[in-house]
């Protein structure tokens, strides 16, 4: 492989990173914020309590966007593979 394939590659994987990563940080981003607003109406400064609703949120958001995530990673891992055996 030349140094533009290896750089296409590293490219289609950084992408492919953010896509699949995506969904699950920004519903971990939209909690914290909302947990944040809660606190700062409240008056309420305890640390401790964005943790477990946050960790919630990413379950479940897991949980939805699964499918989703391992498609994107098997058609990414078709694509390295099938450049592999086609030889570049």
């Amino acid at each position: 492989m030349t140094g533009s394939e290896v750089l296409d590659v590293a490219r289609e994987a950084i992408f492919t990173l953010i896509v699949v990563s995506a969904p699950v940080m920004l519903v971990g981003l939209a909690v914290g914020v909302a947990i944040s607003l809660l606190q700062a109406l409240t008056q309420i400064q305890e640390m401790t309590i964005a943790f477990v609703p946050k960790i919630l949120a990413i379950f479940l958001s897991l949980l939805v966007a699964l499918p989703f995530m391992a498609e994107k990673l098997n058609t990414e891992m078709l694509r390295i593979a099938a450049r592999i055996a086609g030889g570049g």
